[in-house]
């Protein structure tokens, strides 16, 4: 009678086993076969995050068909809550939340064009040094005769003073830059920009406990800007490694403060699309009132001089060069192919401060900007006094300087 063994099941389960051998030529083929039915997709109807995300992309893929006019109106389109960022702030150290919010890199001092630039033609600078001239005194004239006090200076005395030169200029400079007898010269336009970037969780509410984008807009006001129908040439390749980092801010823009309003979201260069004239060349801004030196020492604010007035240079510039790549139909998910370079002029009718700002990118948005690793530029001078004051109608300590910058600035133009 035989005996009952126990055998062990190691040699069956071993991989070098004959018994596991299988040749899986059959399911490599069935997977590689060409399938008989559709891809299961979700429902655009479901309350899921992959409904919305296919409600999400189908929109996008909708829009990269669409002209520059619909994708600008299908975008601000939505109107919900956003922060509004002012150019001109009272919030202490806003130039670096600022470069946070436009992904934009600072630099000192101007590109290196300006700084390697052949020497001014002596006769064009005696030109420009008396229209300026000219210009000041002849509203210090007007506005001090016979007054001790002056309200609101800066409109009485600086507006009137930077129209007039800015007119001059323009006119006088016509005959050495044919750019600037096509442009066109806007007084007191409207620029506005709206985009997203970061995140947020809503706090309270019907909506608590979702994640949503944070939406900003810019509605600045300069005081001029000169458009011109060709895009002045870029300071620096589109993939140039930038030396400077953009400041990572954690916090909520609440904490700067920022507010949020709910208004129309607009997206606009001072004209409309149709202008011939629809890339930026120079933009000037008035200090307001309330931000002039002398108040701001006051109140022991002399630190937050020269920041609130990058902020400016920064905000500004962001949203009239963001809005001309706008224009020709960029937006975050079909980022910029080429730079968007646009200069601004910042004073208060004695000091200047000169940005440049190259747009590298439009892709702020939290799904476009994970792997994005360009990041816009902003370069910026600090204050450069243009005189030392105005004596028996005598202007004293002239500053030439300034006004080769001034020169340069404007006899900027496009690579033929």
């Amino acid at each position: 009678m035989a005996s009952c063994s126990r055998l062990s099941l190691h040699p069956f389960l071993s991989s070098a086993s004959v018994r596991l051998a299988c040749n899986r030529n059959v399911q490599v083929e069935a997977s590689t076969a060409k399938s008989l039915y559709p891809p299961i997709v979700p429902s655009r109807t479901a309350k899921s995050k992959a409904a919305k995300r296919r409600v999400v992309t189908e929109f996008f893929e909708q829009l990269r068909s669409c002209t520059a006019q619909e994708k600008i109106r299908a975008l601000t389109r939505v109107q919900r809550k956003k922060y509004v960022i002012y150019p001109h702030t009272f919030a202490l150290n806003a130039d670096r939340w600022y470069q946070h919010y436009t992904k934009t890199a600072f630099l000192n001092g101007l590109p290196e064009k300006y700084e390697s630039a052949s020497v001014v033609d002596e006769s064009v600078l005696s030109e420009v040094r008396a229209v300026v001239c000219n210009s000041i005194l002849q509203e210090h004239w007007h506005a001090k005769k016979g007054r001790t006090f002056i309200q609101k200076e800066q409109e009485q005395l600086v507006t009137p003073f930077l129209r007039n030169a800015v007119c001059g200029l323009k006119n006088l400079l016509a005959k050495e830059s044919r750019v600037l007898t096509l442009s066109s010269l806007d007084f007191d336009p409207q620029v506005n920009y709206y985009w997203l970037r970061g995140e947020r969780t809503i706090p309270e509410g019907h909506r608590r406990g979702r994640v949503e984008p944070m939406r900003f807009q810019i509605d600045d006001k300069p005081h001029s800007q000169i458009r011109i129908p060709q895009q002045l040439p870029e300071f620096v390749p589109l993939e140039a490694e930038i030396s400077a980092e953009v400041p990572v801010i954690t916090l909520a823009p609440d904490l700067l403060p920022l507010f949020r309003r709910q208004y129309d979201n607009h997206i606009f260069i001072g004209a409309k699309l149709e202008d011939p004239c629809c890339y930026g060349h120079t933009q000037f801004h008035v200090v307001p009132d309330r931000f002039r030196r002398d108040k701001m020492s006051k109140r022991g604010l002399s630190d937050q001089v020269e920041v609130s007035l990058r902020a400016n240079g920064i905000a500004s510039l962001f949203a009239w060069t963001g809005a001309q790549a706008m224009y020709q139909g960029f937006w975050s998910e079909e980022d910029v192919s080429r730079p968007f370079v646009s200069q601004a002029v910042i004073t208060d009718g004695q000091f200047f401060s000169f940005f440049c700002y190259q747009l590298n990118t439009l892709a702020l948005s939290p799904s476009a900007d994970g792997n994005n690793s360009r990041k816009n530029v902003c370069w910026g001078t600090e204050s450069m006094q243009l005189y030392e004051r105005i004596t028996d109608g005598d202007i004293v300590g002239l500053n030439d300087a300034v006004l080769k910058l001034l020169l340069q600035f404007l006899l900027n133009k496009p690579q033929c």
